[in-house]
């Protein structure tokens, strides 16, 4: 065979897979906007809307599957794990927030490698939903939250791998330094809390005091 038949058969492989790279990368990008979208939703309250995005993002991670089935090079790429990571993260953090059961890797349809990065981010939304609360108020709700970051942190601690196979200790080093600033805040807001309480105690104090001396 001529060098220029070779070139010119590799250049109709290479434009064909330059196709579908470029329907990859647009595919992601909508996984990554609803993935986002849910999750805005889900810090509103606005737990219909966000599933009806989730739906749809996986429905779009199902295709991007199938779409590169047979182009590992493609798939197992920075912008498809990262929608991967995104739409795990969106997952795991509706599935917190209605009924506590996970679904695993194998369910949503991605690799163990972009589903464990994605439960490390996942770690970072509940230290969202956690100030959420506790700037409402809500101190055991937000007590509550830490203490899920917590496990979620001490499972993810139990992985150690090469960072050719997953980059594990990156997501493993800012979720320690979320979870420190977590505690500091929830324990400086239930220091508040007593303050105010004993606070309040005084000036009942004062106010049963004042009122005694009047009868």
């Amino acid at each position: 065979m001529k060098i220029g038949e070779i070139v010119w058969r590799i250049k109709e492989e290479l434009d064909k897979k330059d196709s579908l790279r470029e329907d990859a990368l647009q595919i992601t990008r909508e996984i990554v906007r609803l993935s986002g979208d849910s999750i805005k939703a889900m810090h509103r309250g606005e737990l219909k809307v966000a599933r009806e995005r989730l739906i749809k993002a996986k429905e779009l991670v199902s295709i991007l599957k199938e779409k590169l089935k047979d182009h590992p090079d493609l798939y197992y790429v920075g912008h498809v794990q990262t929608a991967n990571q995104e739409f795990t993260e969106a997952i795991l953090l509706y599935h917190y927030l209605t009924d506590r059961n996970f679904p695993d890797h194998k369910e949503l349809g991605i690799p163990p490698q972009d589903y464990i990065l994605g439960v490390g981010d996942f770690i970072g939304e509940l230290r969202r939903y956690f100030l959420i609360n506790l700037m409402q108020g809500r101190i055991e709700k937000a007590e509550e939250a830490y203490k899920f970051m917590e496990d979620v942190y001490e499972e993810l601690m139990t992985l150690e791998y090469p960072k050719g196979l997953v980059n594990i200790r990156q997501k493993q080093d800012q979720a320690r330094y979320i979870l420190e600033r977590t505690l500091e805040d929830l324990t400086r807001a239930k220091l508040n809390m007593r303050l105010e309480e004993k606070l309040e105690e005084v000036i009942d104090a004062r106010e049963n005091c004042k009122n005694s001396g009047k009868t």
